[in-house]
């Protein structure tokens, strides 16, 4: 199935802007040169035949979509497909609640984002990230508590939103646990860590780029919409980031960056035909 219907307004919208400068050069033309009565017939299907090859063109072109820029309140913003390792700038890698770093397929998947940073793109031992973030100069009120009955993983809790800091990359706090390690969040606290996200990142980005995934897209579950789509998360993230005081100045930009296997759900001439995104 397609994500852009064929007869989508805006596939319209754009065909009629082409057609008008296809039309007014032709006039332009027709003008100064003479075309002979015997070819101005299979001229005229030929550039019928030439209309519905360039619609077909504009179809397929807004179905396959993977990069669009826009601008939000002043911010430059990319959505694109890629791998948020290779992106420049600061990389944004969402951790649990508690910042844990064990990659057993039980408090962390090895196939997760945070997983697959553990375990292929961590420079130092794990215990060293461990120390990193235990000295890491967290304000007080990010701190929530000691939970000295949780069996697994770290004890201390951490605000959602919360960030830590380790070179290229940006830590953040996003998921909540529940005792059976499942990781999942409200919308109300998906919201929350949005906002908190922003804000936090809004001190510490020192006017680098910043790439961060759609949150919520991997194995967190938003209780009381598990069918929630990754389009819906993304333009939740950009309305979030729409109302925050957040903003990149140039030549620094957000790039919010899609995996490959999850473009085909995503219609992004839906979003880039609206202003801000949303």
């Amino acid at each position: 199935m397609s994500k852009v219907s064929f007869f989508d307004r805006r596939i319209v919208e754009y065909f009629l802007k082409i057609t008008s400068a296809i039309s007014a050069t032709l006039s332009l033309f027709v003008l100064f040169v003479d075309i002979p009565g015997e070819f101005k017939h299979p001229f005229g299907w030929i550039f019928l035949a030439l209309l519905v090859l360039i619609y077909l063109g504009i179809w397929i072109w807004s179905n396959r979509l993977n990069k669009i820029d826009i601008n939000v309140e002043g911010s430059d913003v990319t959505i694109k497909v890629g791998d948020i390792f290779q992106q420049p700038g600061l990389k944004v890698i969402a951790f649990n609640e508690y910042f844990d770093t064990q990659v057993d397929n039980q408090i962390i998947s090895e196939h997760s984002l945070n997983g697959i940073f553990i375990k292929n793109y961590l420079d130092v031992p794990v215990s060293a990230l461990d120390q990193h973030i235990e000295n890491y100069a967290f304000d007080s009120s990010e701190i929530l508590e000691k939970n000295l009955a949780r069996k697994q993983g770290k004890k201390v809790r951490f605000q959602v939103g919360t960030i830590c800091v380790y070179k290229g990359y940006l830590l953040t706090s996003f998921s909540k646990f529940d005792a059976n390690n499942m990781a999942r969040l409200t919308m109300q606290e998906y919201l929350e860590f949005l906002i908190n996200f922003w804000d936090k990142v809004n001190k510490v980005y020192a006017q680098q780029s910043v790439s961060t995934p759609i949150f919520g897209s991997g194995i967190t579950r938003i209780q009381g919409h598990k069918n929630i789509s990754d389009e819906d998360l993304l333009k939740i993230m950009l309305w979030t980031f729409r109302i925050s005081e957040m903003r990149f100045k140039y030549p620094a930009r957000l790039t919010v960056v899609i995996h490959k296997d999850k473009i085909d759900k995503i219609n992004l001439l839906d979003i880039k035909s609206v202003k801000n995104g949303v």
